[in-house]
């Protein structure tokens, strides 16, 4: 017997072990991911990495697009996730997307366990509970959503009250447009600034000097972060953290990017826990730390300070960066249709004049401008793939199965430009948000802000600041593309989808 298992080995070199090891890899993967019964289709995927080399994630929604022509509105990839199932479902045009995440909303209502979102949390993997607004899921999502939408109405989240914090900001903005003297310059941080002010006195009680450098280099952090995550290095790190948490490489500067973020708000917060009076809360940190001795005995709902931490960032990159890239891309449109512009800025002087700022009163006598901001943020396109979704059980979509922890991805972009809802989809048409009088009307396929249970909780506030800040900048400066420069609509993708920088003059009016 021996001698025969030693023959045996003789005869097996290397290279016959290595073919045994691929094959043997390669028919346990397709036993391990066989196509689920009455699955959406999708093209055809390698073993191991799925379908990675089809998509590039600067243009996967664009392609995504190409995916949905060829095998409906509905469809399934392949993209591997550590942690997770490597099959997703995309979801394509306004009447897949509501189908799923409107009509069978508790079936979509969870988040995956995403590695480069829970790796750059302070606590790592194993922080149970300290995960956030945008990341929870089940009890502790809602405890964190309801408390985070009912402190922030108290302070004044979609209420008139906010109304002058938001136009001091516009008349900063302004002053500060003003003071680069009609000469060229890129908007893009001034922006930033002015638009995370407002969010910043919500969350941490407090606004920032233009002049505030380390407060320019936290915010100049936070894009490069929001760009890398959503990139090639973001993507390899999802697929393999194992590995690229070993290699060199950008992916590392996302966690060290995060780090003086998350470094900053503990600042913050431990400000805060030295003159916090219970009494007379300040801000939402305030009333977290007030909440945390409420829910002492019962953990799971994620009151607690490491969750303060990943809290307060929800807040304050989501409050900022959406809104922040709406307003870019918002001048740049102006810019390259100079008509258009003209005709918001005659129905300024009409309504509010130059003796005031505008107000959210004038909104409804404004029906053309506000037909300008809708289709700037349809236009725009920030968010053309929505968050990704988990399947919380088997849920039938479209005459096709889901199975239970399927990643699930609407794609926006396909909802924004959906043939079927828009008359003219691939053109900058105000027109689209205007009846045959002249009045503004809602469009149900407008959905920049997301739908279903997980629609974005800062609407109101995005909507008040895109009418006060748009409006305050086209009532004092007129927008133009420096001599001899054509504005472009390139776009660059991280999480967001943002324009390629550009420069612009503001002559004022």
């Amino acid at each position: 017997m021996w001698k025969l298992l030693s023959s045996a080995f003789e005869w097996l070199d290397l290279k016959t072990i290595l073919i045994f090891v691929c094959v043997f890899l390669v028919f346990a993967d397709v036993l391990k991911n066989k196509t689920p019964k009455d699955f959406p289709p999708g093209p055809w995927s390698w073993p191991f990495v799925g379908n990675m080399f089809l998509f590039s994630l600067s243009k996967i929604h664009l392609q995504f697009e190409e995916c949905a022509d060829k095998y409906g509105k509905i469809f399934s990839v392949r993209l591997p996730v550590a942690y997770q199932s490597p099959r997703w479902v995309v979801l394509s045009g306004y009447e897949m997307v509501t189908e799923a995440l409107v009509h069978n909303g508790d079936s979509f209502a969870d988040r995956p366990s995403i590695p480069l979102f829970e790796d750059s949390n302070p606590g790592g993997r194993r922080a149970v509970g300290s995960v956030g607004v945008v990341m929870s899921n089940g009890y502790a999502w809602k405890q964190q959503r309801r408390f985070a939408l009912s402190t922030l109405r108290n302070f004044g989240l979609g209420k008139k009250s906010l109304e002058p914090s938001i136009q001091l900001e516009a008349q900063c903005l302004n002053e500060a447009f003003q003071g680069e003297q009609e000469k060229p310059f890129n908007p893009q941080m001034l922006i930033n600034n002015a638009v995370s002010n407002v969010i910043c006195c919500l969350v941490f009680g407090d606004r920032f000097e233009y002049s505030d450098d380390r407060f320019q280099t936290l915010l100049k952090t936070i894009n490069e972060v929001v760009y890398l995550q959503g990139g090639f290095w973001g993507g390899m790190y999802n697929m393999m953290p194992w590995l690229m948490s070993w290699l060199p490489g950008p992916h590392r500067r996302i966690f060290s990017g995060w780090k003086e973020i998350f470094s900053f708000i503990s600042t913050r917060i431990q400000e805060h826990e030295k003159d916090n009076d219970p009494s007379s809360p300040r801000d939402y940190i305030d009333c977290f730390l007030n909440e945390i001795k409420k829910w002492e005995d019962d953990s799971s709902a994620g009151f607690n300070l490491q969750n303060l931490s990943s809290c307060a960032l929800d807040l304050f990159v989501a409050g900022t960066e959406t809104t922040f890239t709406t307003i870019y891309w918002g001048l740049l449109f102006m810019i390259i249709h100079p008509e258009i512009q003209a005709t918001v800025q005659a129905e300024i002087d009409a309504v509010v004049g130059s003796s005031r700022q505008p107000s959210m009163e004038d909104r409804d006598r404004m029906p053309y401008t506000n037909a300008v901001l809708h289709e700037i943020q349809r236009k725009g396109n920030i968010i053309p793939l929505n968050l990704t979704r988990m399947a919380t059980k088997d849920t039938r979509v479209g005459g096709f199965t889901i199975p239970k922890y399927t990643m699930v991805l609407g794609t926006l972009q396909s909802v924004l430009f959906d043939e079927t809802q828009w008359e003219t989809p691939h053109t900058f048409n105000p027109g689209h948000f205007l009846d045959q009088d002249g009045k503004f009307r809602n469009r149900d396929a407008f959905l920049p802000f997301s739908l279903g249970k997980r629609v974005c909780p800062g609407e109101q506030l995005a909507k008040m600041e895109l009418f006060l800040f748009f409006t305050s900048m086209l009532q004092r400066f007129t927008f133009s593309s420096p001599q001899g420069v054509e504005p472009s609509l390139d776009f660059q993708m991280g999480i967001t989808r943002s324009p390629k920088p550009y420069q612009l003059c503001a002559t004022p009016r």
